[in-house]
């Protein structure tokens, strides 16, 4: 017999609970696309702030000047969004001072339309000589040191601000590196939301495969998914069936799907300019005794990942953790095949694959803050490959993951 206290408690916990209905019967994908579309861009003064910690160590390293071409860095600390091609756009951030941009006279007006801090824009005409304005920027922001440069700026821009600009040139990956590697909670935000993104759209493409579908197919699923979510950039997923599998990017061979296939599928997305990266490997029929053995060995890889990243442990022990574990089960040893023949993981942010890497000689300090995936496969050539990758942000207490892991070959994503 219920006694009026714990009546009141009964009807205490089913109003909650009636409270809770609604969100308990909200469509999950379309609150997902809403949540999408409702995302924040980084914002200017974000973006400032990180040209001021990008100035601070740049005086640390004793340089006058960063050069940053087009490309995730430009837009990372200007906001300008603009192509790699053989006219040259430009900034040179100082270590004291604004930034000055430098880009085609015709291209001005597009260059200023995503600006998003304080810079002035200097043109240059067809004719002209844009490592000259480089050289002039330099001389009129009162460079002293050598000007830093991008490891991925080409060549001929940074001989050419050589030769306009007589000045001596150093690494700026210290500074990039420095900037790009410890993500804010604005950057990590988008990162999640580009993660649930390409796992719903896994999800979605497995439920509509059938038998004769060909990669490009699966790959037209993931798009239209990942498009539908709002998410950007979804299209020519990677998508590897039963021999092609054991490849980790895959084979020219027609591969169809059938009873019993391996199928291993390897996309992402963007969301406000923030990558994911998500591979999930499941059988189209029943799994045989061989192929759920290597998937829960990789699976089992995945977890080493996670128990052995801790703040400030280097980079590549993780991939000498995973890979003791693989070759314990007789994989390897190191990259040989049968095994694991590449990194156990790479950083992500604005670009799919940037540092530092989760790979053996790697000592850069696990920090709070930075970004990963975790996608130690195995591959056996011949016969078939599994993969299993997510992305994951390091945080005082350990490893997060951004989206749910995989939890067997029959759940697999």
């Amino acid at each position: 017999m219920l006694t009026p206290k714990t009546n009141r408690r009964e009807l205490m916990l089913a109003a909650l609970a009636a409270s809770a209905a609604p969100a308990a019967l909200a469509d999950p994908v379309s609150d997902l696309a809403a949540r999408v579309r409702a995302a924040v861009p980084i914002s200017g003064d974000e973006r400032q702030i990180r040209i001021a910690k990008a100035q601070k160590l740049m005086r640390e390293a004793g340089l006058g000047a960063l050069l940053v071409e087009a490309g995730a860095s430009l837009d990372y600390f200007t906001g300008v969004r603009w192509w790699r091609s053989e006219r040259t756009t430009a900034a040179l951030i100082p270590a004291e001072g604004r930034p000055i941009i430098v880009t085609p006279a015709f291209e001005e007006p597009s260059v200023r339309e995503t600006l998003m801090v304080p810079a002035d824009v200097r043109p240059w005409n067809e004719h002209e000589s844009p490592f000259e304005r480089l050289a002039q920027a330099a001389t009129d922001l009162k460079v002293t040191g050598p000007i830093g440069i991008e490891a991925t700026t080409r060549y001929y821009i940074v001989d050419g601000l050589e030769r306009a600009s007589g000045r001596k040139v150093a690494p700026g990956d210290p500074v990039v590196r420095g900037c790009r590697m410890i993500k804010s909670a604005a950057e990590l935000r988008l990162l999640e939301l580009a993660n649930a993104v390409t796992l719903e759209a896994i999800r979605k493409a497995r439920s509509g495969l059938s038998a004769g579908m060909t990669p490009h197919d699966v790959s037209e699923l993931i798009a239209g998914a990942t498009a539908a979510l709002g998410g950007k950039g979804g299209e020519g997923a990677l998508v590897l069936l039963n021999e092609a599998s054991a490849y980790p990017h895959g084979s020219i061979q027609p591969q169809t799907i059938r009873d019993g296939s391996v199928v291993l599928i390897d996309c992402g997305c963007q969301v406000q300019g923030y990558q994911s990266d998500i591979s999930r490997t499941f059988i189209f029929g029943t799994p045989s005794n061989a192929q759920r053995k290597l998937w829960d060995t990789v699976r089992r890889g995945q977890a080493i990942v996670f128990e052995t990243a801790r703040p400030g442990a280097p980079c590549g022990a993780i991939d000498d953790a995973v890979r003791a574990y693989y070759e314990a089960q007789g994989f390897g040893p190191g990259y040989r095949l049968p095994g694991l023949s590449h990194r156990t993981g790479h950083g992500i942010g604005m670009e799919g694959h940037e540092s530092p890497y989760l790979v053996r000689g790697d000592a850069t300090p696990l920090a709070p803050g930075m970004c990963f995936s975790n996608e130690p496969g195995l591959y056996i050539p011949g016969s078939f490959g599994v993969r299993l990758e997510d992305c994951w942000r390091m945080t005082e207490t350990g490893p997060q993951p951004f989206t749910p892991l995989a939890k067997s070959i029959d759940d697999p994503i």
